[in-house]
């Protein structure tokens, strides 16, 4: 998909992700499923698209809603796999080759490419975005400034 196109669709999504994340009307999770389903469905090369949170004070993460194959990865240490590894960076993550990471946890033979973007609530680092994609190195710097918008709202609503 032509980066042209692609940064208009991400723009086109935003007010969407905003409208979806401010109906009180809708528990938190609910809300976090629709933003799941509207990227996955918006965004070809998005094909796992879900949220992981840390567990109260435990160093691990519990999957929270998310769109697309069932994972066992229900809970991950932090500094275990991309996602425990922005447990502990709190830095974003974009993995072009998931062959390529050593410290990986598959979660289907199918996905190619990871992206993990971390939502921070005042300052502390309680949860992530994961994205999985079947197609490779499919991700670039402006997947990386939406997903920031989107962690961003989310975190209003977790705060």
């Amino acid at each position: 998909m032509p980066q042209i196109e692609l940064n208009m669709i991400f723009e086109q999504l935003k007010p969407q992700v905003e409208t979806i994340l401010s109906d009180d009307n809708k528990s938190v999770n609910e809300r976090l499923l629709q933003v799941c389903k509207l990227l996955e469905k918006h965004i070809d090369y998005y094909n796992w698209v879900g949220f992981y949170f840390r567990n109260g004070e435990k160093e691990e993460l519990i999957l929270g809603p998310y769109v697309g194959e069932p994972t066992d990865h229900t809970v991950i240490p932090f500094g275990k796999g991309i996602c425990g590894q922005v447990a502990v960076s709190n830095q974003n993550f974009v993995v072009p080759d998931v062959s390529a990471q050593d410290n990986y946890i598959a979660c289907s033979i199918t996905v190619k490419a990871e992206i993990v973007i971390p939502i921070f609530v005042n300052g502390e680092n309680i949860g992530q975005i994961d994205i999985d994609s079947n197609t490779p190195d499919p991700f670039t710097e402006a997947d990386g400034r939406f997903l920031e918008f989107v962690t961003k709202k989310v975190s209003k609503i977790l705060s």
